[in-house]
């Protein structure tokens, strides 16, 4: 079976706080041999949805890095925008509403906004597909490390990210792993995936846009 390889965490210029545009993704994705690029800007659809499609060389899947009050979930192959300010549980409800995926991100980077106080309870309840086990901008690599503890815990399977705001970012974690054409066989083909990365925790940080 052909396998690709796929970053599954990148954000845009249109998350507020990263420098990267859809057309510099899709040139620094082909120089490294990525296949796959999920967009999952912070509460945002828009870049990942109008690129979805677009013949750029790199297959765009849409995202979102949602913030709820017990900290960040990853939302993949989303339809439309889930807003911010809704419980976890209601964001979880909208993500398979919409036949996506959901993840915890970074869940136990302290100076990020994960979801480690309600993740056990998360995964006990079966309300979440996938852990991502490599963020490679976490603080400290036993964050990633506490990550995969919790989706052997659970027998859930994890994903890679670079997590990237800018272009030198893109493609420092990654996942190979069978080609896959829908959430379900995403899913199924994590069980066969190797991760491939190396922490970037000294990438730059990009202050939020100001408004207007």
């Amino acid at each position: 079976m052909r396998r690709v390889r796929v970053d599954c965490h990148v954000h845009t210029a249109v998350s507020g706080d990263a420098v990267l545009r859809v057309e510099q993704l899709a040139h620094r994705a082909v120089e490294l041999g990525l296949d796959v690029v999920f967009v999952t800007d912070h509460n945002e659809t828009s870049a990942a949805l109008a690129a979805q499609g677009r013949d750029l060389g790199v297959r765009i899947e849409v995202g979102e890095e949602i913030r709820t009050a017990d900290g960040e979930v990853l939302g993949l192959f989303l339809t439309e925008r889930i807003p911010y300010v809704l419980p976890v549980r209601e964001v979880v409800r909208r993500i398979r509403d919409q036949g996506g995926l959901v993840g915890l991100p970074h869940a136990f980077d302290p100076l990020r906004a994960g979801a480690a106080a309600v993740a056990d309870a998360l995964c006990a309840e079966g309300a979440v597909d996938f852990i991502e086990v490599f963020n490679a901008k976490v603080h400290d690599p036993r964050h990633n490390a506490a990550a995969v503890r919790l989706a052997e815990r659970y027998g859930l399977p994890g994903t890679a990210g670079s997590d990237a705001h800018d272009v030198t970012g893109l493609g420092a974690a990654y996942l190979e792993m069978p080609a896959f054409g829908s959430a379900g066989e995403f899913r199924a083909g994590l069980s066969a995936a190797d991760v491939v990365g190396e922490l970037r925790p000294h990438a730059p940080r990009y202050p939020p846009a100001a408004p207007g």
